[in-house]
Protein backbone atom coordinates (compact mmCIF):
# COMPACT_ATOMS: atom_id res chain seq x y z
CA UNK A 1 0.00 0.00 0.00
CA UNK A 2 1.61 3.31 -1.31
CA UNK A 3 0.80 6.56 1.13
CA UNK A 4 2.51 9.66 1.25
CA UNK A 5 4.43 11.16 4.29
CA UNK A 6 3.64 14.61 3.23
CA UNK A 7 0.53 15.38 1.10
CA UNK A 8 0.73 18.88 2.33
CA UNK A 9 3.51 19.32 -0.26
CA UNK A 10 1.16 18.78 -3.03
CA UNK A 11 -0.06 22.43 -2.47
CA UNK A 12 3.18 23.49 -4.62
CA UNK A 13 1.24 22.08 -7.70
CA UNK A 14 -0.83 25.57 -7.56
CA UNK A 15 2.68 27.27 -8.80
CA UNK A 16 1.99 25.34 -11.81
CA UNK A 17 -0.61 27.28 -13.25
CA UNK A 18 1.33 30.71 -12.47
CA UNK A 19 4.11 29.47 -14.47
CA UNK A 20 2.35 28.58 -17.32
CA UNK A 21 0.36 32.27 -16.91
CA UNK A 22 3.84 34.08 -16.59
CA UNK A 23 5.49 32.43 -19.26
CA UNK A 24 2.72 32.84 -21.83
CA UNK A 25 2.53 36.44 -20.85
CA UNK A 26 6.28 36.88 -21.49
CA UNK A 27 5.92 35.27 -25.13
CA UNK A 28 2.82 37.95 -25.74
CA UNK A 29 5.28 41.11 -25.01
CA UNK A 30 9.04 40.13 -25.96
CA UNK A 31 10.17 39.15 -29.18
CA UNK A 32 13.95 37.49 -29.87
CA UNK A 33 16.39 40.08 -29.68
CA UNK A 34 19.29 38.16 -31.34
CA UNK A 35 19.58 35.93 -34.58
CA UNK A 36 21.83 33.98 -35.73
CA UNK A 37 22.21 34.17 -39.56
CA UNK A 38 24.22 31.08 -40.05
CA UNK A 39 22.09 28.87 -38.49
CA UNK A 40 20.34 28.74 -41.81
CA UNK A 41 22.34 25.16 -43.01
CA UNK A 42 20.07 23.77 -39.93
CA UNK A 43 16.82 25.44 -41.34
CA UNK A 44 16.10 22.21 -43.33
CA UNK A 45 16.44 19.90 -40.23
CA UNK A 46 14.47 22.36 -38.11
CA UNK A 47 11.97 22.92 -40.68
CA UNK A 48 8.06 23.27 -38.94
CA UNK A 49 9.15 22.24 -35.49
CA UNK A 50 11.56 25.04 -35.28
CA UNK A 51 8.85 27.38 -33.05
CA UNK A 52 8.16 24.53 -30.83
CA UNK A 53 11.49 23.89 -29.39
CA UNK A 54 11.45 26.95 -28.12
CA UNK A 55 9.32 25.67 -25.46
CA UNK A 56 11.12 22.42 -25.10
CA UNK A 57 13.08 24.49 -22.02
CA UNK A 58 10.08 25.91 -20.52
CA UNK A 59 8.10 22.26 -20.61
CA UNK A 60 11.43 20.73 -18.98
CA UNK A 61 11.22 23.16 -16.05
CA UNK A 62 7.35 22.34 -15.29
CA UNK A 63 7.66 18.51 -15.42
CA UNK A 64 10.55 19.72 -13.13
CA UNK A 65 8.67 21.08 -11.19
CA UNK A 66 6.16 18.72 -10.86
CA UNK A 67 8.24 15.36 -10.10
CA UNK A 68 10.14 17.91 -7.05
CA UNK A 69 6.71 18.38 -5.51
CA UNK A 70 5.94 14.26 -6.18
CA UNK A 71 9.51 14.00 -4.64
CA UNK A 72 8.65 16.18 -1.78
CA UNK A 73 5.80 14.39 -0.86
CA UNK A 74 7.57 11.45 -0.29
CA UNK A 75 5.82 8.76 -2.13
CA UNK A 76 6.04 5.53 0.44
CA UNK A 77 5.18 1.86 0.23
CA UNK A 78 4.05 0.53 3.46
CA UNK A 79 5.70 -2.94 4.76
CA UNK A 80 3.50 -4.65 7.57
CA UNK A 81 5.12 -7.31 9.77
CA UNK A 82 3.78 -9.62 12.26
CA UNK A 83 5.92 -10.70 15.28
CA UNK A 84 4.83 -13.18 17.03
CA UNK A 85 5.07 -14.19 20.91
CA UNK A 86 4.26 -17.52 22.08
CA UNK A 87 5.52 -20.13 23.86
CA UNK A 88 4.20 -22.95 21.82
CA UNK A 89 3.72 -26.64 22.74
CA UNK A 90 5.33 -29.75 21.24
CA UNK A 91 2.69 -32.26 19.45
CA UNK A 92 3.18 -35.21 17.94
CA UNK A 93 0.75 -37.14 15.59
CA UNK A 94 0.77 -41.11 15.42
CA UNK A 95 -0.78 -42.08 12.64
CA UNK A 96 -2.06 -45.92 11.81
CA UNK A 97 -0.71 -47.47 8.52
CA UNK A 98 -1.88 -51.04 8.63
CA UNK A 99 -3.13 -52.15 5.83
CA UNK A 100 -7.20 -51.94 7.55
CA UNK A 101 -6.71 -48.07 6.80
CA UNK A 102 -7.07 -48.52 3.51
CA UNK A 103 -10.96 -49.71 3.68
CA UNK A 104 -13.15 -47.09 2.00
CA UNK A 105 -15.56 -45.86 4.40
CA UNK A 106 -14.36 -42.54 4.65
CA UNK A 107 -14.00 -39.54 1.56
CA UNK A 108 -12.53 -39.27 -0.31
CA UNK A 109 -10.82 -42.55 -0.72
CA UNK A 110 -10.21 -44.19 2.44
CA UNK A 111 -9.12 -44.23 5.88
CA UNK A 112 -5.70 -43.18 5.48
CA UNK A 113 -6.06 -40.44 2.76
CA UNK A 114 -8.82 -38.71 4.74
CA UNK A 115 -6.55 -39.35 7.80
CA UNK A 116 -3.73 -37.54 6.14
CA UNK A 117 -5.76 -34.64 4.95
CA UNK A 118 -7.26 -33.57 7.71
CA UNK A 119 -4.25 -34.16 9.80
CA UNK A 120 -2.76 -31.54 7.63
CA UNK A 121 -5.06 -29.03 7.89
CA UNK A 122 -4.58 -29.02 11.25
CA UNK A 123 -0.99 -28.71 11.13
CA UNK A 124 -1.67 -25.59 9.03
CA UNK A 125 -3.55 -24.21 11.42
CA UNK A 126 -0.75 -24.03 13.96
CA UNK A 127 1.42 -21.35 13.89
CA UNK A 128 4.12 -21.58 16.81
CA UNK A 129 3.68 -25.32 18.19
CA UNK A 130 6.56 -27.79 17.35
CA UNK A 131 4.95 -30.90 15.65
CA UNK A 132 6.56 -34.70 14.98
CA UNK A 133 4.82 -37.52 12.94
CA UNK A 134 4.94 -40.94 14.01
CA UNK A 135 3.79 -43.95 11.98
CA UNK A 136 3.01 -47.44 12.72
CA UNK A 137 1.59 -50.85 12.14
CA UNK A 138 3.20 -54.20 13.49
CA UNK A 139 6.38 -51.55 14.67
CA UNK A 140 6.33 -47.92 15.14
CA UNK A 141 8.58 -45.54 13.62
CA UNK A 142 9.46 -41.42 13.86
CA UNK A 143 8.23 -40.11 10.47
CA UNK A 144 9.38 -36.49 11.46
CA UNK A 145 11.47 -35.26 14.41
CA UNK A 146 9.71 -31.88 15.98
CA UNK A 147 9.76 -28.80 13.90
CA UNK A 148 8.09 -26.07 13.00
CA UNK A 149 8.69 -26.52 9.21
CA UNK A 150 5.04 -27.15 8.44
CA UNK A 151 5.32 -27.36 4.67
CA UNK A 152 8.45 -30.16 5.41
CA UNK A 153 5.94 -31.64 7.11
CA UNK A 154 3.27 -32.05 5.02
CA UNK A 155 5.08 -33.35 2.24
CA UNK A 156 5.75 -36.05 4.76
CA UNK A 157 2.71 -36.67 5.31
CA UNK A 158 1.95 -36.73 1.85
CA UNK A 159 4.36 -39.47 1.67
CA UNK A 160 2.52 -41.75 4.01
CA UNK A 161 1.59 -45.36 2.62
CA UNK A 162 -0.33 -48.78 4.09
CA UNK A 163 1.95 -51.74 3.96
CA UNK A 164 5.53 -50.15 3.94
CA UNK A 165 6.14 -51.63 7.14
CA UNK A 166 4.73 -55.20 8.56
CA UNK A 167 1.31 -55.68 9.16
CA UNK A 168 -0.44 -55.04 12.45
CA UNK A 169 -1.62 -52.49 15.30
CA UNK A 170 1.30 -51.87 17.82
CA UNK A 171 -0.72 -48.76 20.11
CA UNK A 172 2.01 -49.55 23.16
CA UNK A 173 4.94 -49.09 20.46
CA UNK A 174 2.86 -45.88 18.94
CA UNK A 175 3.12 -44.48 22.44
CA UNK A 176 6.12 -45.28 23.71
CA UNK A 177 8.17 -43.75 19.96
CA UNK A 178 6.16 -40.64 20.18
CA UNK A 179 6.24 -40.14 23.85
CA UNK A 180 10.01 -40.45 23.46
CA UNK A 181 10.20 -37.56 20.95
CA UNK A 182 8.30 -35.79 23.32
CA UNK A 183 9.90 -36.30 26.78
CA UNK A 184 12.99 -33.72 25.85
CA UNK A 185 10.61 -31.65 23.91
CA UNK A 186 10.89 -27.53 25.41
CA UNK A 187 7.04 -26.56 24.61
CA UNK A 188 5.17 -25.40 27.30
CA UNK A 189 2.75 -28.79 27.23
CA UNK A 190 3.19 -31.75 25.55
CA UNK A 191 0.93 -33.39 23.52
CA UNK A 192 0.05 -36.71 21.28
CA UNK A 193 -2.85 -37.43 18.81
CA UNK A 194 -2.83 -40.89 18.31
CA UNK A 195 -5.09 -42.17 15.30
CA UNK A 196 -5.80 -45.72 14.53
CA UNK A 197 -8.56 -48.10 12.93
CA UNK A 198 -8.15 -51.28 14.89
CA UNK A 199 -7.21 -53.42 18.06
CA UNK A 200 -3.91 -53.73 19.28
CA UNK A 201 -2.20 -56.98 18.46
CA UNK A 202 1.34 -56.35 19.39
CA UNK A 203 1.85 -57.75 23.49
CA UNK A 204 5.09 -55.22 23.66
CA UNK A 205 4.91 -52.91 25.38
CA UNK A 206 1.40 -52.88 26.52
CA UNK A 207 -0.83 -49.96 25.61
CA UNK A 208 -1.55 -49.17 28.90
CA UNK A 209 1.76 -49.96 30.50
CA UNK A 210 3.50 -46.97 27.76
CA UNK A 211 0.37 -44.63 28.17
CA UNK A 212 1.25 -44.56 32.44
CA UNK A 213 4.77 -44.12 31.34
CA UNK A 214 3.39 -41.28 29.07
CA UNK A 215 1.56 -39.89 32.02
CA UNK A 216 4.58 -39.75 34.12
CA UNK A 217 6.32 -37.08 31.56
CA UNK A 218 2.68 -35.06 31.66
CA UNK A 219 1.97 -36.25 28.14
CA UNK A 220 -1.42 -35.84 27.22
CA UNK A 221 -2.69 -38.36 25.03
CA UNK A 222 -5.51 -37.77 22.90
CA UNK A 223 -6.76 -40.95 21.06
CA UNK A 224 -9.50 -40.91 17.65
CA UNK A 225 -10.89 -44.46 16.55
CA UNK A 226 -11.91 -43.99 12.69
CA UNK A 227 -13.80 -46.06 10.14
CA UNK A 228 -17.42 -46.66 10.39
CA UNK A 229 -19.82 -48.79 12.55
CA UNK A 230 -20.62 -52.31 11.07
CA UNK A 231 -18.98 -53.10 8.08
CA UNK A 232 -16.97 -51.80 5.58
CA UNK A 233 -15.28 -51.94 2.29
CA UNK A 234 -11.72 -53.02 2.49
CA UNK A 235 -9.06 -54.55 -0.38
CA UNK A 236 -8.02 -57.95 0.58
CA UNK A 237 -5.42 -59.83 -0.55
CA UNK A 238 -5.72 -63.56 -2.41
CA UNK A 239 -3.34 -65.65 -1.87
CA UNK A 240 -1.75 -65.54 -5.33
CA UNK A 241 -1.53 -61.77 -4.76
CA UNK A 242 -4.39 -60.17 -6.47
CA UNK A 243 -6.13 -57.98 -4.47
CA UNK A 244 -10.04 -58.22 -4.01
CA UNK A 245 -12.65 -56.06 -2.19
CA UNK A 246 -14.72 -57.40 0.65
CA UNK A 247 -17.03 -55.87 3.18
CA UNK A 248 -14.89 -56.58 6.81
CA UNK A 249 -15.86 -56.02 10.41
CA UNK A 250 -15.13 -52.94 11.51
CA UNK A 251 -12.85 -53.81 15.13
CA UNK A 252 -11.80 -50.69 17.16
CA UNK A 253 -10.86 -51.40 20.92
CA UNK A 254 -13.05 -47.78 21.84
CA UNK A 255 -12.41 -49.12 25.88
CA UNK A 256 -8.41 -49.27 25.41
CA UNK A 257 -8.49 -46.24 23.55
CA UNK A 258 -10.71 -44.52 26.14
CA UNK A 259 -8.59 -45.60 28.78
CA UNK A 260 -5.42 -44.67 27.22
CA UNK A 261 -7.39 -40.77 27.08
CA UNK A 262 -8.44 -41.03 30.87
CA UNK A 263 -5.07 -41.87 31.93
CA UNK A 264 -3.19 -38.73 30.30
CA UNK A 265 -5.80 -36.32 30.85
CA UNK A 266 -6.29 -36.39 27.26
CA UNK A 267 -10.10 -37.46 25.48
CA UNK A 268 -11.28 -40.30 23.32
CA UNK A 269 -13.13 -39.65 20.12
CA UNK A 270 -14.52 -41.73 17.43
CA UNK A 271 -14.69 -40.76 13.85
CA UNK A 272 -16.99 -42.31 11.39
CA UNK A 273 -16.80 -40.05 8.46
CA UNK A 274 -14.41 -37.62 7.36
CA UNK A 275 -16.70 -34.62 8.48
CA UNK A 276 -16.79 -35.72 11.77
CA UNK A 277 -12.63 -36.34 11.93
CA UNK A 278 -12.58 -32.72 10.86
CA UNK A 279 -14.76 -31.66 13.87
CA UNK A 280 -12.38 -33.53 16.26
CA UNK A 281 -9.65 -32.27 14.75
CA UNK A 282 -10.86 -28.91 15.22
CA UNK A 283 -12.05 -29.50 18.37
CA UNK A 284 -8.53 -30.83 19.81
CA UNK A 285 -7.31 -27.69 18.03
CA UNK A 286 -9.49 -25.61 20.28
CA UNK A 287 -8.71 -27.37 23.68
CA UNK A 288 -4.95 -27.30 23.12
CA UNK A 289 -4.12 -23.51 22.05
CA UNK A 290 -1.75 -21.21 23.72
CA UNK A 291 -1.82 -17.72 23.88
CA UNK A 292 -0.49 -15.57 20.84
CA UNK A 293 0.23 -12.06 21.37
CA UNK A 294 1.08 -10.62 17.27
CA UNK A 295 3.27 -7.24 17.53
CA UNK A 296 2.16 -5.41 14.28
CA UNK A 297 5.51 -3.52 13.13
CA UNK A 298 4.96 -0.87 10.29
CA UNK A 299 7.94 -0.06 8.10
CA UNK A 300 8.31 1.82 5.24
CA UNK A 301 10.02 2.07 1.83
CA UNK A 302 11.02 5.38 0.86
CA UNK A 303 9.73 5.87 -3.38
CA UNK A 304 10.89 8.80 -3.83
CA UNK A 305 13.63 8.62 -5.06
CA UNK A 306 13.03 7.89 -8.36
CA UNK A 307 10.96 11.56 -8.95
CA UNK A 308 13.47 13.52 -7.13
CA UNK A 309 16.41 11.91 -9.60
CA UNK A 310 13.91 12.57 -13.01
CA UNK A 311 13.69 15.88 -11.43
CA UNK A 312 17.30 17.00 -11.45
CA UNK A 313 18.02 15.29 -14.77
CA UNK A 314 15.05 17.31 -16.07
CA UNK A 315 16.74 20.55 -14.13
CA UNK A 316 19.88 19.66 -15.91
CA UNK A 317 18.79 18.96 -19.22
CA UNK A 318 16.81 22.59 -19.41
CA UNK A 319 20.03 24.38 -17.90
CA UNK A 320 21.99 22.65 -20.80
CA UNK A 321 19.53 23.55 -23.38
CA UNK A 322 19.42 26.96 -22.41
CA UNK A 323 23.05 27.90 -22.74
CA UNK A 324 23.38 25.95 -26.39
CA UNK A 325 23.24 27.10 -30.11
CA UNK A 326 20.29 24.54 -30.14
CA UNK A 327 17.73 26.41 -27.36
CA UNK A 328 18.89 29.97 -29.80
CA UNK A 329 18.33 28.67 -33.17
CA UNK A 330 15.01 28.22 -31.58
CA UNK A 331 14.41 31.40 -30.27
CA UNK A 332 15.79 32.59 -33.75
CA UNK A 333 12.44 31.12 -35.52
Amino acid sequence: MTEWANPWAFLGLLIVPLMIGWYWWRQRVSQPTITFPSSSNLKPLMGRYRPLLRHVPFILRVLAVILLVVAVARPRASLDEQVVHSEGIDIVMALDISTSMLAEDLEPRNRLEAAKMVAKEFIDGRISDRIGLVMFAGEAFTWAPLTLDYEVLEGLMDQMQAGVVEDGTAIGKAIAVAANRLRNGDGKSQVMILLTDGVNNVDQPDPLTAAGAAAELDIKIYTIGVGTRGNARAPVRTPSGAISYRNVEVRIDEDLLRHIADLTGGQYFRATSTEALRAIYERIDQMERTEVEIEHIRNWKELFYPFAIAAFLLLLAERLLAITRLRNLALAG
